[in-house]
This record gives structure tokens, C-alpha cells and sequence, in this order.
């Protein structure tokens, strides 16, 4: 291992991030809140003073980035920024350490995970950047690296790969570093186009940006208590509906229509199949609210609270389309409690928050690509034990699918369930109930927020132990990091100097 070359590149993401950091206390400065502006001064200055220390130790670095190198440099990266990404809160009065590297965690990752109890208390600078930080986690911290960093070279391709979500980043330019910038600027383009749609809806420029920052990466922090639910507003709705289901699209399939292909996303297997489960679980839910059932309407636990309660057939699909889209990207925005909704729509969210969005979404997951080629590799070899000299390739958009990748996607739901099984031992271990620990696990693991039970949509994860925290902000990282790149950080050999 390289471990020059890891202190070198560590050092250049942890500066960076003072930058921002220091970018960011301008609305401190707008809203006149001195503790935040001194806050974000001092973790900015903090941080470029540490990442300055680690660019003098790996001065001397071979700048060659191989496969173990760009692993270990993406884990890493990722781990270091979600630590000091905290030192705001901190120095801001809001949060202890533990909780902060929490909130940080959850905002890199897309989690939007809270522990903030009272957000509406906490300053406008702070909440604008725990929003920032979704949209960084978004994009990808080493996406935006190789991105706005030329002279990292071929290693710049490693970094790339290990980064992209999901088995298949599709459309991507042969070289990396344009692909890298071109998805920037399609980002941004976003960004810029969601800002101007919630402000033509009535919402100021501050809380359109930080809900264009939380929902475009779908993240899910909100400057509101009630979430989008504060608002009251079909247009509001509609609006984070569009996007959260742009940010849960490949956006490789963007890069594809950008060169002319305009027929790329309805052309793509894995994109119709996310449309497709996108309206099926809405109209599903939808009729499951406007006609509840339950066998036991007379019990007084929360998941049955509204069992008994029916919506109109508006009220019921406004809820319902928005909720089934804020689930599958993995958003986590709320416009109703859906944990008290009848147990057949929990159980379809629960669902939803395993599968995720698309492959090279800024989505969470196990992915949509993945459930199909499961599905379809489960399907051929039914079919052989029935017609055992059957041979049938597995395509994806007319594609054959490797051997190699397939035998990564049977190894990655093995690793998912190890560590989902693991993180229910280990919460159930620390106090939790049963529900809150599938919820706690589902909620950070897939990067979605809110779980279930006592870490539902109307609540928030202050409750939990600490044990408990420093554990849910490992899992988000490693569920944003799609297993691999964290959980080889295990192995002695890994990092054993060549």
C-alpha cells in the first residue's frame, strides 16, 4: 500500500472541504449569526490546516493510483470528511462529537438521518450546510475530485470506478476526467433548474436551495421541522417528485441523451422496470389507503394507528405518489406518516427501501439493475434443473452480462445480508426493539433516513445510544460506498506495503 500517496490525496479532499466550509459561512454573514460564522471559520481553517499537514507527509508520493490505492483512497476519503464534516456543528453550539459526526455522516452519504430534535432552532448557516453536504455526497466526493484535480491522471479512472454506484455505469466518455466534468455540469444544471422551479412555486431562494440540495442528491435534510409537509403544496410536491426521480436515474443515461441517443432512457431495461415499480407501488398504496384492512383493527400500536382511517381517492394518491418516489430514490423527504399507514403499505415502503434507485443515481440501495439481473439468473437456473443443457445468456439492454459480474452481484446480496443480519444483532444488542433495529439498519445501510418505530418519519435518531450512532455512521458510509470499498478495509493484506 501506498500510504504516501493516500496522505497526499486525503490531504487535498480534507482542504478542499475547509474551503468550502469557509465558502459556506457567507450566510452567516447574511443572516448576521457570528457563532455560526466563527463555527465554519474555525472548522474551514482547522481543516485546511490538517489536510496542508497530510499534503507535506505524502510529498514525496509516486502519483501511480492502482486498484488498492484508488479502494483504499475512496473508504478513507469518505471517513475523514464525514469526521471533520461534524466540526461545525460542534463549534456551533448544536451538537456533541458523536452526534455530529453523525449528522455529518448522514449528509455526505444522502442519508438524512437527523439528530437535530428542534431544526427549526438551529441557524440558517448550519442547516444550509448540513443541505451542502448532501449535494456533495450527491455528486460523489471523488467524482467532484477527479473532476476539478486534471493532474491525477490514469489514476483518475480508478478513483472514477470505484466511486460509480452500482454494476453498470453505462455511457461514460473514454476519458474519465470528461465524463467526471461532464457530469458535474450536468449536476449543477439540475441544481440551478429545481432552484428556479421552487421559487416560481412562492418558496424564498434560501429554502428552495436547500431543498434543491437535499433533493436532487437525494438526501432528504430539510430547514423545516414537517419536512415538505410544511409547505402544503401540490406544486411544492410535484416538483421534488420530477427531481427526486431524476436524481434516482442513472445518470449515465444523461450523458447518453447529451450525445444525441434522446431515446436512452426509455431504451434502458433498468430505467423502464424503475418507472414501472415507481407507478405500480403508487397505485397499489393508493388503494390500499382509500380501502384499509387489517385483521386486527383493535390494536393500539402505531404501524396501526390510521388502519382503520380510508383517504379520498386525491388525498390518498398525493400521499401515496409521493411517498413510494421519496422511498425507492432513497430521499427520505415525508408528507405524511407513513409508518402509521395500513401494514400492507408499510410492508411495500419496506420493500421499496431495499431496492433502491438506479445503478449511477445519486440514489441508494441495492439497485434496480441488480434485482433484474438477480431475478434473471435465479429464473435460468430454475429453468436448469429442469432442462439441465439448457444455455441461455444473461442480457441486460441486449447486452451479455458477464460471468465476473455476475458473480459480483451474487457476492454483493451475500455481503448485504451478512451485514444487514449483523447491524440487527448489534442494535438489538445495544437496546433497540426489533422494528426500530430493521428500521435503523434499512434507514441508513440503503441511505433512505427514516426507518421505522422510534426512527419513523415523525421522529428522529437522538434516541438512540451512542454505541449505537458511531455504528448507523459506519453503515451509512458503507452503504453509500456499495459494500466493497469499505468492507475490504477488514483484510490485513489489503494494506500490507508492496
Amino acid at each position: 500500500m501506498n500510504y504516501r500517496l493516500l496522505s497526499r490525496y486525503v490531504g487535498l479532499a480534507v482542504v478542499i472541504l475547509g474551503l468550502v466550509m469557509v465558502a459556506c459561512a457567507g450566510w452567516a454573514l447574511y443572516f448576521g449569526e457570528w457563532l455560526s460564522l466563527q463555527a465554519m471559520l474555525l472548522s474551514g481553517i482547522l481543516c485546511a490546516g490538517f489536510g496542508g499537514l497530510l499534503i507535506f507527509l505524502g510529498r514525496q508520493a509516486s502519483p501511480m493510483i492502482l486498484q488498492r490505492e484508488a479502494l483504499a483512497l475512496v473508504g478513507l476519503v469518505w471517513v475523514v470528511v464525514c469526521v471533520l464534516g461534524g466540526l461545525p456543528f460542534v463549534f456551533g453550539g448544536t451538537l456533541g462529537y458523536v452526534d455530529a459526526v453523525f449528522e455529518s455522516a448522514s449528509g455526505f452519504t444522502t442519508s438524512g438521518a437527523t439528530v437535530i430534535e428542534d431544526i427549526e432552532a438551529t441557524s440558517h448557516t448550519l442547516l444550509f450546510w448540513r443541505s451542502f453536504t448532501h449535494w456533495l455526497g450527491g455528486i460523489g466526493i471523488i467524482v467532484l475530485f477527479v473532476a476539478v484535480l486534471p493532474y491525477l491522471g490514469a489514476g483518475g479512472k480508478q478513483l472514477f470506478k470505484t466511486e460509480t454506484t452500482g454494476p453498470d455505469p453505462r455511457g461514460l466518455r473514454p476519458r474519465i476526467r470528461d465524463s467526471a466534468k461532464l457530469l458535474f455540469r450536468i449536476y449543477i444544471a439540475f441544481t440551478v433548474c429545481q432552484t428556479i422551479a421552487y421559487m416560481a412555486a412562492g418558496l424564498p431562494l434560501y429554502e428552495a436551495l436547500c431543498h434543491t440540495l437535499g433533493g436532487l442528491s437525494t438526501g432528504g435534510f430539510s430547514p423545516k421541522q414537517a419536512s415538505i409537509a410544511a409547505y402544503d403544496s401540490v406544486a411544492v410536491e410535484i416538483i421534488t417528485i420530477v427531481f427526486m426521480m431524476i436524481g434516482g436515474t442513472s445518470f449515465a443515461l444523461f450523458f447518453a441523451m447529451m450525445r444525441g441517443n434522446w431515446f436512452a432512457v426509455v431504451r434502458d431495461t433498468e430505467w423502464r422496470c424503475y418507472i414501472g415499480i415507481l407507478i405500480a407501488a403508487t397505485i397499489v398504496i393508493t388503494l390500499n389507503l382509500m380501502f384499509p384492512y387489517s385483521i386486527f383493527p383493535t390494536e393500539e400500536n402505531v404501524g396501526a394507528l390510521r388502519s382503520s382511517q380510508s383517504y379520498e381517492a386525491g388525498d390518498a394518491l398525493r400521499a401515496a405518489s409521493f411517498q413510494v418516489v421519496s422511498i425507492m430514490t432513497t430521499t427520505g423527504y415525508v408528507t405524511e406518516d407513513f409508518d402509521a399507514w395500513p401494514h400492507f403499505s408499510r410492508v411495500l415502503l419496506v420493500t421499496l427501501m431495499f431496492i433502491g434507485g438506479c445503478a449511477g443515481s445519486t440514489g441508494g440501495g441495492i439497485k434496480v439493475v441488480r434485482v433484474v439481473m438477480l431475478i434473471k439468473m435465479v429464473y435460468a437456473r430454475l429453468e436448469r434443473t429442469f432442462r439441465p443443457k439448457t444455455i441461455r445468456a444473461l442480457r441486460i439492454n441486449g447486452e451479455v452480462v458477464e460471468e465476473e459480474v455476475q458473480l459480483m452481484v451474487y457476492g454483493f446480496f451475500g455481503l448485504y445480508l451478512v451485514c444487514f443480519l449483523g447491524g440487527l444483532l448489534y442494535l438489538s444488542a445495544v437496546g433497540l426493539p426489533l422494528e426500530t433495529a430493521i428500521g435503523a439498519i434499512l434507514g441508513t445501510l440503503n441511505n433512505i433516513g427514516p426507518g421505522l418505530e422510534h426512527v419513523g418519519p415523525a421522529v428522529d435518531y437522538s434516541n438512540i445510544p451512542g454505541a449505537g450512532k458511531v455504528f448507523l455512521s459506519f453503515f451509512m458510509i458503507l452503504g453509500r460506498l456499495e459494500l466493497f470499498s469499505l468492507a475490504v478495509f477488514v483484510l490485513p493484506s489489503f494494506w500490507r506495503v508492496r
